[in-house]
């Protein structure tokens, strides 16, 4: 791998995650509860999960390629429980980067 290969890699499936969380929050969850329509829940949460995991393992590997603090690490973690929390890691990243 490049030296940025795996920071790029990380911020797609940020990105991703981001997006697969807000779609499940603001379209599959209205759906689900008041049109009786659970199916894309169920796609889209599962969809999401999958990133999040990758989510995780990226982050774990980045911190450990990239020398990060834990409390960076901590932060990110925390930050993708968050409505838009990917986004604003993204942000604070490619400032210090």
């Amino acid at each position: 791998m490049t030296d940025n290969k795996l920071f790029n890699i990380f911020l797609k499936v940020g990105f991703a995650e981001g997006i697969s969380f807000l779609i499940l929050l603001f379209i599959a969850m209205p759906l689900k509860y008041f049109m009786a329509m659970p199916m894309p829940v169920k796609i889209v949460g599962m969809a999401h999960g999958v990133l999040f995991i990758g989510f995780c393992i990226l982050l774990l590997m980045a911190t450990i390629k990239y020398k990060w603090s834990i409390k960076m690490a901590i932060i990110g973690f925390l930050l993708s429980f968050l409505p838009f929390g990917t986004f604003y890691l993204e942000r604070i990243l490619k400032k210090e980067m």
